[in-house]
């Protein structure tokens, strides 16, 4: 009996090998993969990639420095409008909807503010996904930061920092 049990590992291991063919294996994913497709398939797995580049890609910003000074708020935000001129082909449509958004959140009673600004990082986070605007990763980020400390200044700063992109952007 103990021999059977031993046979049987050795008996899947060759169908496993076989069932995937080239390119079919976890080890031989990345290669064969990209030969065998061909067409607009290699690009699709570079977005994949993108993906996982995605929080290499831009610097974080700091909530506390944006809160502190006006410079760094002016900086960031030409930083992002430059790295959506040369990443993403975002429209200004896009984010002019975003920043009423954030505005409509920043009026929110402020009992409400918070949940807001939830959901406010659930659409940021469905806009830059559906429009692959991967320039926007590091205020999605920056969101996360300010809806978590719940500061009512915070949340101003945040729309002070999108109104300058939306500027910018022009």
């Amino acid at each position: 009996m103990a021999e059977t049990t031993q046979q049987e590992p050795r008996s899947q291991e060759p169908r496993r090998e076989g069932r995937g063919g080239p390119g079919g294996g976890r080890e031989g994913r990345g290669g064969p993969h990209g030969d065998r497709r061909e067409g607009g398939r290699p690009d699709r797995g570079g977005d994949r990639g993108g993906d996982r580049g995605r929080f290499e890609g831009p610097p974080e910003i700091d909530i506390e420095k944006l809160i502190s000074d006006p410079l760094y708020l002016d900086n960031q935000a030409h930083g992002v409008v430059s790295r959506m001129r040369d990443m993403d082909s975002g429209t200004k449509s896009q984010l002019r909807r975003l920043y009423n958004a954030v505005r409509r959140a920043v009026r929110a009673p402020e009992n409400e503010r918070q949940q807001q600004f939830v959901m406010l990082r659930a659409r940021l986070a469905y806009t830059i996904a559906r429009h692959s605007l991967r320039s926007l990763d590091s205020l999605e980020k920056l969101l996360l930061q300010v809806t978590r400390k719940n500061d009512a200044r915070g949340y101003e700063r945040f729309r002070d920092l999108f109104e300058a992109i939306v500027a910018y952007n022009e």
